[in-house]
């Protein structure tokens, strides 16, 4: 479990160093005097390429575990970095700090998802912040994060949580999956997040789209499959619902 842990930071360190910096980098400086939140940090790895560039970054995550996981890895790297093992919704006396806030593939499971946008607007400097929030959209092949099955024919099966859930259920169950894998499979679709839905959050957020960038391939892909990265097409980007079952990442940059 460890050594998943330690390949996993490193995949999405290599992929943050590789495109989210880069990406960020047109919109505004990276380096030294830069506050960085992560919500939903897990063990670190996004924040570990913007530590290294001189950023000022803090993790926050809801396992203790990942927690401190990211902060042997910090200390194994030799880079500092503050992590804090909490609900983003309890941090209250961060509110106006960050310059950027990277969000990672979290939405995607937040339940309460107004609550969740307010609580990004706030937490960013008034007037010069941005946020980068990432997801993939929910029928993409594997929107229900089915890959993390321990029946190896269903991490591999695409589509299939697009399924009813009475049916998603008794596959799982009939898989092999733990009943506490079923809920959190069945709790990720309850949570599910098409572009659409994001859209209208983002109308009611208070925020501004700044940038957006929809993937055929996701960039993650690269570190963790060897794929090189493609953007969707653009005329299929802009066909609303019919787009979300080939977005396998979504990038919104926010102020």
């Amino acid at each position: 479990m460890a050594r998943d842990r330690r390949q996993y930071f490193d995949q999405l360190a290599a992929t943050s160093r590789k495109y989210y910096i880069p990406y960020l980098s047109q919109y505004m400086k990276i380096g030294e005097g830069v506050n960085v939140l992560e919500i939903g940090c897990g063990e670190g790895g996004n924040l570990l390429p913007f530590a290294e560039a001189g950023c000022s970054v803090l993790g926050v995550d809801l396992s203790g575990d990942k927690i401190r996981a990211a902060e042997q890895f910090f200390a194994g790297a030799g880079v500092q970095g503050r992590f804090l093992a909490s609900d983003i919704f309890d941090v209250k006396e961060l509110e106006g700090c960050f310059d950027l806030i990277l969000c990672h593939d979290v939405i995607e499971h937040i339940g309460d998802k107004e609550e969740f946008m307010r609580r990004v607007r706030v937490y960013l400097k008034p007037g010069i912040g941005l946020a980068f929030i990432a997801f993939p959209a929910w029928q993409m092949p594997f929107g229900g994060h089915q890959q993390m099955c321990t029946n190896r024919r269903l991490a591999r099966l695409p589509y299939f949580h697009l399924l009813p859930a009475g049916m998603y259920r008794r596959i799982l169950e009939r898989g092999g999956e733990s009943p506490a894998a079923v809920a959190e499979f069945l709790e990720i679709k309850r949570t599910a997040t098409p572009i659409e839905l994001f859209e209208r959050l983002l109308r009611r957020s208070g925020l501004q789209k700044i940038d957006r960038r929809l993937w055929l391939i996701n960039p993650h892909y690269e570190a963790k499959f060897g794929l090189r990265p493609r953007r969707l097409p653009r005329l299929m980007g802009g066909i609303p619902w019919l787009r979300n079952f080939y977005t396998t990442s979504c990038f919104y940059l926010l102020k």
